[in-house]
Parts: structure tokens; C-alpha cells; sequence
């Protein structure tokens, strides 16, 4: 009792006033201590089971206690929960009386926090039977009650109770089924409180399925058509919301959704008939909640619309289409609740699976919402917005019918692209992604058509989406904290690269079918709306080329570095459609871009794609695709050869059948191809074809330096190939044989040797050829491969030699120009050449018959050819070879062509040429040989047979018979002399040649005078000292013609005596020189070489000039004042600078003064001669120089025009 009185604490007004409103102080005097909470608020729970139903006590106080006990059941729940549940009879009680409380006040506080209570209880005691009181005090009371007017509060307490159970529904639905038909009566009872918590019961009862399942009966013959029409009348935005949670719980199941659009359908269909009663269409319904201005309801409609539609948008979507649902979800985009947009969004892209939603125009009167709603999505920061707004994009663009335009303007269709092009840079990965998507999509004929095409839009927008492509793939994998690359991350890290660039590439494929799409319409071309003086960037053209450009340096590239990582077939095979639409979109770049292709190794990597993927049948598209793009690469590279003729069309239609027929059912490896093409076996037809694209294929890699196949296995399989076609008696297509005899060249190394059976068989095929063109592939090593075996050369050397220097790009005049002692590497293409003329001598035969037979630009460079090779090889001895060769040669041309030598083969000059190349080589003077004699005789003769003019022909006849006449011993120069001056016509051609010098019209060339006047000069058997170079050639040959002339005249004229000058008797004069010497020619020649400047008198050909003057006494022409004038300007000039050449002319020229005695000034004369002889090298210690050499084409001595 003291415990009990201690807790019931001192009575009297000085108690505390919130302690004594929660104690009923009649009887808690009675209660334990125990039911008393030891912590605030400090409750007795047995007071407050009496003071709840007491009717005296106030609804306040009694509202005061339920608010602390909920209070103490949230604070205090380990200590209130014990007390309560410690006896079930109490715990029922304590329900029971709450409930009753419930339905007894009309206040909706009270009533509230009884259902919280009563909730909160159930919930926590977790008794059935404490449940089952519950549900039966509700049953009980909803049974009982006439009228639904005061059911609001169990019916709210029902719903929030199976909220908080959700295992009740199953139970409710069970044992309490005739409840069912009280809730109907709520929902048609005019309370839309009442009616909301029906609703609300209801979509918990629905959200279980197997309750749902016993209660489909239930709604389909009363509760369907009474909920539409509820949800059609709500008013209330309570009543609306919870219809719409009933909805969007019987929207799950299909049945239901079925159920609801056919009763829709059904009302649909009898509106406006007289004596029918109105009916609900759902799809009526949600679109006055969408045109409604409450946010909730229309993101909850559009949920709604959602829901029904993913069941069957083409069973379901009609209904929506038809009610003209689109349009006002198309005016929802500009909405700026992201919410309401993403709903939108979700609703239109299943909308858009129907094509009725196309049909009706719907998206051409709703692109434009997209676009900008795209535009404003993409500045916030919701990534889920954007991706959703680029899938509808994406959806619309793909499904939308060709035959009805979706972009009205080009204006519309220009902010697409941008917002594209804004999307596709998004560092959201998924996001770009989604873009790559859309762009693919809007990459369409029928969505760019609009004029003018745009060209430059599309072009940033390609740019745009290969530049965010290939910052992706080269972002470096993901890490683990110690640093290494995890290999589960690194495999999905290149998965996600594979897919993005997949997309990429799905879009650039996309670009390059509209290109070739547009190729057919004219107003496609070009912008018609461009100025004519403006560049042409908005073109086809322009654009096609940006494709190529592209695809060049950005998709292969990005391709060929996933390609290390992984290789996918459906990339792969969207990659490769790409580079074969490309030899359509740029036809004028078509030959250039294969052979960039071929010398990639794409030939290589698409035979290994059909042998990994394409085997067995399988992956038929990409085998398919990488047929195609074979067989068009293979067209282009034999269409534009860079090393052999191109094929004729009969040809290529040749190979183009062929190649159809074997290229799809080519998916082996590489042994098991060359295996294949070794089979010696009979060959069918489709076989056979099989081997020409595999041996075609391996030779147009090899061209363009693709070696992937093993030489030596190549080569063995090449013979067998050779051999079984001449087993079969086939004769294979021009290019197959030229192909194989490529390849066995090739890979013939130095130690394989064909079998003579296969050189047999080449020959037997060859021989059937027309012209050895048709099959010649331009390489050194076909060339050795025909000289190195007899039975070819034999029969082919000629031709294939000719056709080898009719290929070679360069003359090799650049290297024939550089002197012997700074010699340059040869190329690879003309040292192979040296080498084999080197093992084989004789080929030089063939190259002197292709000089004479061969056109004069192939004959050339032959010419420069041999030229290098005899100047580089000393040691070969070729020079007898050459001359008996070139001595048949001439005799032959002079039989046929003996009247007109001008009229035979161009190319003689360049034999001619030739010959005295070879008489140079020979350095030391040797003995004349019949051959020679006879070769001298030959080339006299022809000389004899032209004319002047023939100057070609007699410029290198003359170095050939001057370098005879000089090139050898005096016994055999003799005997040369005689047999050239015994030919009468080649004097009198050098007579008339000698005649030309003065003559200003029709004159020979200068090189052919100065060789003239050096034969004539020759002829006369003096020397005199010259000093030729290039520039001043005229200048030498004027003096040296008139030493030669003088020479000349003397030398005819021996029988004429000398007589004694008059002025110095001692002196002996020459009448006929003298008068030649005089002439005022003479002196105007002087002074024209003296107009070159100030110190011009000390150039070596003026010495000389001036020394011939003196000797012949020529004063007129020389006077003595001018001799001492020279002579004094000689001694003030520094010696030291003056060539050797210059001193040489100089001190030949002082003696001749001294020899005459015409020196003056005797001191200055010893000054000079000292200098002079101090720096005038000694002929004793130099070393002798070359004798023979060319200058400016002239073949000169320097021992003979030496003084």
C-alpha cells in the first residue's frame, strides 16, 4: 500500500496539474504501480482505460491522454508495449474501447489519432488475434450501420490498417468478403471523404496480388464502371489522388488493364447514341486530368497513361492517339517541372511505337516541343531528363515515316542538329550515348531533304561526334588503389568503349548512305541559296570529301586501337560497310584510298575477320560486308595499278565474276588457303575460282608491301597452282597469271630455283599472250626472274627490259650528273639492274638493241642506264661487246636506210652517244683493231651520207672520230687519219660544216662547229693548248678554230716560201697566215672578248688569242703599245691569284713577246718573267691531267689543243 500510495502521490490541490490530467483520480488509487509509465509522460494505463470511455470526462482531456499515450508508444515503446501486451484480455479491452471511441466522436482530430493509435498498436503488439478483433469490430460496424454516412472513420482506419498489414488484404478479402459490397455503397455514396477512403482501401486490397486475383470478379461486373465514373466525377483533389493510386494498382495487372480500356472502348464507342446511358472512357478521363492546372494530377495521369501502356502500346496506344492524348503531352515539354517533362517524355516514347502516332501528324506538330524542351533539358542537371528526351528524340526520328516530312523548315532542322551536337559533348557517358542514338536516326534522307541541305551543320555535327568518340577511347582504363588495371573493370571498360564507338560509327555509316542518297538528286548538290563567289563548303561534294577526310584520320584510327583490345563482328562489320560506301561517295578518290587501304594491311585484317567470324556459316552479314568490300577494293587497285597496265573492261568483268562467285566462300586461314591453292586434285569451276581470289588476294597485299603469307610456302603454292592449270589444259584470266608469275618472282629467294617443269609451263603460258604487257608487274625481282633463266630471256629479255625502263619513273639523270669521285647510292631498282648486268654481260646486247629499237624516252634512259653502269663499273670489260653489237647495228641501218641516215630510228644519236661513252672508257691509248677500223669506217661513211642539219647524228660522230684519232698510238692515229681522209664525203661535209662558222642563218649549232674545226684541227696533226669549260665554250672554240684554221692553212700550203720583214730582216713572215691574221675581223674578235671587263686580257683564251696575234705579226690587229699595255698590267696584277691555266696562257704569251723581241721596258720585263717563272707549275712534278673529257657535248683532247 505504500508503494501504491507513494504512486498515487499527495492528494489535495497542490498536486501537479499535467500529472493529475492524465490520472482519473477516482480510481487510480485502485490501479498497481506498475501500470504507471516510471518516465514522462506519466501515464497510468489503467486510468486511462477508465477515463477514455467515462462520458463525463471531457473530449479535450480525453484527446490530452491519447496524444500522450501515442506520445509514449513513439518515445517509449520498450516500456509501454510490455504493459500492454502482458494481458491479451487488457490488450483487447484497450482496442476494443478505442475503437469505439472512434466511432463515436465527430472529431476529426480525435478520430484521426484514435486510427494512429489503434495503427500504431497493431502494428507493434503484432498479435492476431488482437487483428481479428479489429477487422471484426469493423466488419461489425460497417454490417450495422444503415447508412454509410458515419463510415468514414473505419473505413480510413481499414485502409491505413491493410497499409500497414499488407498481409491483412489477403485475410480481408477472405474472411470478410461480403465487406466488399459496403465499399461499393461508400464509393456511390455522395461523400467524396467517404468515397476517397474507399478508393483508398480498395488500392490496397489491389495491391496484393492474390487478393487482386479473388477480386477480379468483383471488379469486373460492379467495380470497374462505378470507378471510372467516380474518377471522371472527382471533384476533391483527395478523392482524385486516391482514385489514381486504385488506377495505378489495377494497371499492373494485365487483366485488369484489359478489362478497363475494353470498357473504355466500349463507352467510346456508344457515346452519342440515343438511349444509352453515359459511360467512362479511361483515356477521357486522364485527358482532363492533363488539361488540368494541377502539376500532381498531371505527372499522375501521365503515370497512369504510362502504366496502360507498357502492357501493349499496340493494343492500347490507339485508344490515347484518338482522344488526342499527344498533343497536350507534346504542350507538357515546355513545362519547367522536370518531373512533369520526364513523365511526358515516358508517356510520348510509347505513344510512339504505335504508328498511328505517326499518321496522324501527331510528331510533325510536336518536333518542335522536342527540340526545345531537348535545348532547356540539356542546361539542367538531371541526367536521367536528358537521356529520356534523347531517347524520345531518337525514337521519333527513327520510326517516323519517310512519306510524311517531320521537319518543316530548315530552321527546325538546324536547332535539332545543334541540340545534337550539344548532347553528343555531354561528359555524361550515358547521356552521349543516347545522343549517338539520335544522331544515327536524324542522319536520314527524308529528315534532311529539306532545302537547302545543310551541309555545314552536319558537318560540325559529325565532327563533334567523332571528337567525343575518340576522347573516350583514349581516356585510360580505371585503376584499383595499388594502381593496377583490374581485369573484370578493364573488360567492362572496353565493352563500353566497343558499344559507344559501335554507335559512333552507326552514325558516320548513316552520314555516308545520305551522301550516296543525295548523289541522285540534283537540288542535293550544292546550296542553291549560295552566292556564286562564295566558297563552295555547302555542297555534296564538299561534304563527301569531309566524310573521306574523316574516316581517314579519325574512324580507322579509332578502329584499329579497339581492334588491339577486342574485335567485335556487328562493329566490324558497320566499320567495313563504311569504307565501301566511300569508294561511292568520293568515285575520284576511290583508286587512291584502296591502294592506302591495301598498303594498311586491310586486306589482311578482313581475311582474318572471315576466318575468325565467318566460318561454319556464321555471322553471314559480316562476311557478306567484308565481301564487298574486297571485291570493290580489288576493281579499284586493278582499275589504277600503280606497277602494271590496267585491266581492259572485258578483263575486269572477267574478274569481277570470279570474284563474286569465290570471295563470299573464302573464310579459311591463311595455311589452309595456301594449302588449298597447292592442290594438285582435279578443280571444279567454283574451286577454281576460289583459288584466282585467293591468289589475287595475296598478290595485290604483296604490291602494296602486305607480306603476311610465308614466301616459302607461297612460292611452293604458286607452282602447284602453275601445274595444275597445266594439268587441266586451263589458260587462267590475263591477271591470275599475272599475279602468279608476280608472286614466284617475288619469292624466289637466292638458294630456290623454279623447277624446269613450272619455267616450261610460264613459257607455254607466255607464249599464248599477245603482248608481254598484259601480265608484267613493274619489280626488279620479276625482271632477274626473267634473265635468270635462259628458256625467258631467250624469248622474253627484250620485251620485259623494255617494259622494265618504260616503268621506271626516273632517268637518273640527277646521279648520271654527279662525277665519279663523289658517287651517290644507287636506288634499289638500278643496283639489282648493275647487279644482274654484272653476273650477265650479254644483257647489254638487249639494252644496245632497245637504245636503237625502243621509243626515244625508254632509249634514253637505257642510254643513261649504261652510261652509269660504265662509268661505275671500271673493271667490267664490255667495251668489244658493245662495238661488234653497235657495229652490226650501223651496218644494218645503212643497208636499209644507206640514202637517208636521217630517216632511221630516232635513237641513233643516243647509240652513237653510247659508243663514244664506251671509246672514252677506254683511258690509255691502245692499238686500233680491225673492229675499230671497221667502226671508223662505218661512222665515216654515215657522216658522209648527211647533211649540216643532221646534227644529232654528226655531234656524236664527231667525238667518236676525234676520240679515235686521239685515243690511241701515233702508228694507229695515222692509220685512222688516212681512212677518214680518204672518205671524200665526210670532207666535204666538214668543208661545208667549216663554211657555217661565218654564216649567221641556218648554222649548226656551236658544238658541232667546235668538234668540226677539233676533226679538222685533228686532221692537221697540231696541238695547241686550250682550256674548255662550259660557259666560255664559244669564246675557246673561236680561238681554237682559228689555231686550227692557221694550222690548217699552213699545213696545205707547204710549198709557199717564207720571206724576210722589212722592218726586222731577221724575222720570218708567213703571207698566206699573215693575211688570215690580219683580217679586221680578227681585231674586232679581240675586242668583243675584251668587252667582259677591266682585267678580261688576263683570261687564258685572250692570252692565247693574243699570243697567235703576236706570232703571226698580226700589228694591225695588235699594236706593240698594246702588247706593252698588257704586259704592264700583268706586272701590277698579283700572280698568286690567277689559275694555272691563266699562268700557263700568260707565260706563253710573254715568251712569244720575248721570242719576237718586242719588249720595251726591260726592267719590268725581268720583274714579270722572275714571278712568272716562280709560279708557273713544273710540268715534271704535276700530275698529268685527264686527256680526254666532254665539254658542253664536245669530246676534246687536251694534249692536242695544248700549246
Amino acid at each position: 500500500m505504500a508503494v501504491r500510495d507513494a504512486a498515487r502521490g499527495p492528494p489535495g490541490p497542490g498536486r501537479d496539474e499535467e500529472t493529475a490530467a492524465l490520472l482519473f483520480e477516482r480510481a487510480h488509487y485502485r490501479h498497481d504501480p506498475c501500470w504507471l509509465l516510471p518516465v514522462p509522460p506519466r501515464l497510468c494505463l489503467a486510468c486511462m482505460l477508465e477515463l477514455l470511455p467515462e462520458p463525463c470526462v471531457s473530449l479535450v482531456r480525453k484527446k490530452h491522454v491519447l496524444s500522450c499515450f501515442q506520445d509514449a508508444l513513439l518515445r517509449h515503446a520498450s516500456l509501454v508495449m510490455p504493459l500492454v501486451a502482458r494481458d491479451q484480455r487488457i490488450c483487447i479491452h484497450f482496442i476494443s474501447m478505442l475503437f469505439e471511441l472512434l466511432c463515436n466522436v465527430e472529431d476529426g482530430s480525435v478520430t484521426d489519432l484514435c486510427i494512429e493509435v489503434l495503427i500504431q498498436l497493431t502494428t507493434q503488439l503484432k498479435l492476431e488475434q488482437t487483428i481479428c478483433c479489429l477487422l471484426d469490430e469493423c466488419h461489425k460496424e460497417l454490417c450495422n450501420m444503415p447508412s454509410m454516412r458515419g463510415s468514414l472513420a473505419t473505413l480510413t482506419l481499414l485502409g491505413k490498417l491493410v497499409d500497414a498489414v499488407p498481409l491483412l488484404a489477403d485475410k480481408l478479402v477472405m474472411e470478410h468478403s461480403d465487406l466488399m459490397e459496403h465499399l461499393l455503397r461508400g464509393l456511390v455514396y455522395p461523400n467524396e471523404g467517404v468515397q476517397a477512403s474507399v478508393c483508398y482501401l480498395y488500392g490496397k486490397l489491389y495491391s496484393s496480388p492474390v487478393a487482386a486475383e479473388m477480386l477480379l470478379g468483383h471488379f469486373r461486373e460492379k467495380l470497374c464502371p462505378l470507378f471510372l465514373s467516380t474518377l471522371d466525377g472527382a471533384q476533391t483533389k483527395e478523392l482524385q489522388i486516391n482514385c489514381l493510386g486504385l488506377l495505378r494498382q489495377l494497371l499492373k495487372y494485365d487483366l485488369f488493364v484489359s478489362l478497363i480500356m475494353n470498357k473504355s472502348a466500349l463507352a467510346e464507342s456508344t457515346e452519342g447514341v440515343e438511349g444509352t446511358p453515359g459511360k467512362t472512357s479511361l483515356p477521357l478521363v486522364l485527358k482532363k486530368l492533363l488539361l488540368s492546372r494541377d502539376e500532381t494530377l498531371q505527372v499522375a495521369s501521365a503515370h497512369c497513361i504510362t502504366a496502360v501502356l507498357v502492357h501493349s502500346p499496340v493494343k492500347h496506344a490507339p485508344a490515347f492517339i484518338h482522344a488526342d492524348i499527344p498533343e497536350f503531352l507534346f504542350e507538357h515539354l515546355s513545362s519547367s517541372s522536370e518531373v512533369l517533362v520526364w513523365s511526358s517524355y515516358n508517356c510520348l516514347i510509347l505513344l510512339a511505337e504505335e504508328p498511328l502516332f505517326f499518321s496522324k501528324c501527331h510528331t510533325v506538330y510536336g518536333i518542335e516541343s522536342v527540340v526545345r524542351s531537348l535545348q532547356g533539358s540539356l542546361k539542367m542537371n538531371n541526367t536521367e531528363l536528358h537521356k529520356q528526351g534523347l531517347l524520345l528524340f531518337a525514337e521519333i526520328l527513327t520510326r517516323q515515316p519517310e512519306e510524311i516530312k517531320l521537319f518543316t523548315s530548315s530552321a527546325i532542322c538546324r536547332d535539332a542538329g545543334r541540340a545534337l551536337q550539344e548532347a553528343v559533348r555531354s561528359p555524361v557517358l550515358e547521356v552521349a550515348a543516347e545522343a549517338l542514338k539520335a544522331i544515327s536516326a536524324f542522319l536520314r534522307k527524308d529528315h534532311q531533304s529539306t532545302p537547302p541541305v545543310q551541309y555545314r551543320e552536319l558537318r560540325a555535327l559529325l565532327e563533334a561526334m567523332l571528337s567525343r568518340c575518340a576522347d573516350f577511347s583514349q581516356t585510360p582504363l580505371s585503376r584499383r588503389p595499388l594502381g593496377h588495371v583490374s581485369s573484370r573493370d578493364s573488360g567492362k571498360a572496353i565493352l563500353r568503349r566497343g558499344k559507344f564507338l559501335l554507335s559512333t560509327l552507326e552514325g558516320f555509316r548513316n552520314a555516308c548512305r545520305l551522301a550516296v542518297e543525295f548523289q541522285s538528286e540534283p537540288s542535293a548538290q550544292e546550296n542553291p541559296f549560295t552566292a556564286p563567289s562564295a566558297e563552295k563548303e555547302d555542297t555534296l561534294e564538299a561534304f563527301s570529301e569531309f566524310l573521306l577526310s574523316a574516316c581517314d584520320s579519325l574512324c580507322i584510327p579509332m578502329v584499329m586501337r579497339h581492334s588491339e583490345q577486342a574485335t567485335h563482328p556487328n562493329l566490324m562489320e558497320v566499320f567495313l560497310s563504311i569504307l565501301h560506301s566511300l569508294f561511292i561517295i568520293v568515285p575520284h578518290m576511290k583508286e587512291k584510298f584502296s591502294k592506302k587501304l591495301a598498303s594498311s594491311s586491310f586486306i589482311r585484317l578482313t581475311l582474318e575477320l572471315k576466318a575468325r567470324f565467318c566460318s561454319s556459316l556464321r555471322h553471314s552479314a559480316l562476311n557478306q560486308v567484308c565481301s564487298s568490300f574486297l571485291y570493290y577494293m580489288i576493281l579499284n587497285l586493278l582499275s589504277a595499278p600503280e606497277k602494271t597496265e590496267p585491266l581492259s573492261k572485258e578483263e575486269l568483268s572477267v574478274v569481277s565474276t570470279f570474284l563474286q562467285h569465290g570471295l563470299p566462300h573464302i573464310s579459311s586461314r591463311n595455311p589452309e588457303s595456301l594449302a588449298f591453292l597447292s592442290d594438285r586434285q582435279y578443280m571444279e569451276k567454283t574451286a577454281r575460282q576460289r583459288q584466282y581470289c585467293i591468289l589475287l588476294l595475296f598478290y595485290l597485299a604483296y604490291i602494296h608491301e602486305d607480306r603476311f603469307v610465308s614466301e616459302a610456302e607461297l612460292f611452293v603454292a604458286v607452282q602447284s597452282f602453275l601445274l595444275s592449270l597445266q594439268d587441266q589444259g586451263e589458260r587462267p584470266p590475263l591477271v591470275v597469271f599475272r599475279a602468279s608469275i608476280y608472286l614466284v618472282s617475288l619469292c624466289q629467294d637466292k638458294d630456290r630455283a623454279l623447277d624446269e617443269a613450272v619455267v616450261s609451263a610460264i613459257r607455254k603460258f607466255l607464249e599464248d599472250i599477245p603482248d608481254l604487257h598484259l601480265v608484267y608487274t613493274h619489280h626488279p625481282l620479276l625482271l632477274k626472274f626473267f634473265l635468270s633463266y635462259p628458256a625467258l630471256m631467250s624469248r622474253f629479255g627484250h620485251r620485259v627490259l623494255e617494259l622494265w625502263f618504260s616503268w621506271e619513273e626516273s632517268s637518273y639523270e640527277e646521279l648520271d650528273d654527279v662525277p665519279s669521285a663523289g658517287q651517290s647510292p644507287l636506288p634499289a631498282s638500278l643496283a639489282a639492274l648493275f647487279h644482274m648486268l654484272r653476273s650477265s654481260p650479254s644483257i647489254l646486247l638487249i639494252l644496245l638493241d632497245l637504245i636503237y629499237s625502243s621509243s626515244v624516252d625508254t632509249a634514253h634512259k637505257v642510254l643513261i642506264v649504261l652510261r652509269m653502269f660504265l662509268r661505275r663499273n671500271e673493271d667490267v670489260e664490255v667495251g668489244g661487246l658493245i662495238r661488234g653489237h653497235f657495229l652490226l647495228i650501223l651496218q644494218h641501218l645503212l643497208v636499209e636506210h644507206g640514202a637517208s641516215p636521217s630517216e632511221a630510228s630516232g635513237n641513233l644519236p643516243l647509240l652513237l652517244s653510247l659508243l663514244s661513252l664506251v671509246q672514252l672508257k677506254n683511258m690509255s691509248e691502245q692499238e686500233l683493231d680491225s673492229m675499230a677500223m671497221k667502226l671508223l669506217h662505218q661512222v665515216s661513211k654515215l657522216c658522209g651520207k648527211c647533211s649540216p642539219a643532221d646534227v644529232d647524228i654528226l655531234q656524236p660522230s664527231f667525238n667518236f672520230l676525234y676520240w679515235s684519232l686521239h685515243q690511241t698510238t701515233p702508228s694507229s692515229q695515222k692509220r685512222a687519219a688516212a681512212v677518214l681522209l680518204s672518205s671524200t664525203a665526210l670532207i666535204e661535209l666538214l668543208e661545208k660544216t667549216l663554211a657555217l662558222t661565218w654564216t649567221k642563218v641556218d648554222s649548226p649549232r656551236t658544238e658541232l662547229l667546235c668538234s668540226a674545226w677539233l676533226l679538222t684541227a685533228s686532221f692537221s696533226a697540231q696541238q695547241h693548248y686550250a682550256s674548255l669549260q662550259k660557259d666560255p665554250l664559244l669564246s675557246y672554240a673561236c680561238v681554237g678554230c682559228l689555231e686550227a684554221l692557221l694550222d690548217y692553212l699552213h699545213a696545205r700550203s707547204p710549198d709557199i716560201g717564207l720571206w724576210k720583214s722589212s722592218n726586222n730582216p731577221g724575222r720570218l713572215m708567213f703571207p698566206i697566215a699573215f693575211h688570215v691574221v690580219s683580217q679586221p675581223w680578227n681585231r674586232f674578235l679581240l675586242f668583243t672578248l675584251l668587252d667582259a671587263g677591266e682585267s678580261s686580257f688576263l683570261r687564258p683564251e685572250i692570252l692565247r688569242l693574243m699570243t697567235l696575234f703576236v706570232r703571226f705579226q698580226s700589228s694591225s690587229v695588235l699594236s706593240h703599245e698594246e702588247v706593252d699595255h698588257v704586259l704592264q698590267g700583268a706586272a701590277l696584277t698579283d700572280l698568286s691569284t690567277l689559275s694555272n691555266t691563266t699562268l700557263q696562257a700568260l707565260h706563253s704569251f710573254f715568251l712569244q713577246v720575248q721570242s719576237m723581241g718586242l719588249l720595251a721596258d726591260h726592267s719590268m720585263a725581268q720583274t714579270l718573267q722572275t714571278s712568272l717563272e716562280g709560279l708557273t707549275p713544273s710540268t715534271s712534278s704535276a700530275q698529268p691531267p685527264l686527256d680526254m673529257l666532254y665539254l658542253g657535248g664536245v669530246a676534246v683532247s687536251l694534249s692536242h689543243i695544248r700549246d
